[in-house]
């Protein structure tokens, strides 16, 4: 089992660049989100995330604010 605890490892970052890689890919989050309610949307308003620009921008925020903390963590 040891093979699978050395195989993955987050890369550990100073305070100040792990702050801006997690604001960068919520921008990234948030244009996605966006771009996502432009081109795909929802034609018929019943969609809860899709049909509203504001909803489809949070939730794009958001998505990009978590994944970075899978593969970046803070140095301690």
């Amino acid at each position: 089992m040891n093979i699978f605890k050395n195989w993955f490892r987050p890369l550990r970052l100073a305070r100040n660049k792990y702050l801006l890689v997690i604001g960068l890919f919520t921008l990234v989050g948030v244009i996605g989100g966006y771009a996502y309610y432009a081109l795909v949307g929802c034609n018929t308003g019943g969609c809860a995330i899709t049909s509203s620009p504001v909803m489809s921008i949070i939730w794009g925020g958001m998505m990009g604010y978590l994944l970075p903390d899978f593969f970046i963590k803070q140095k301690s």
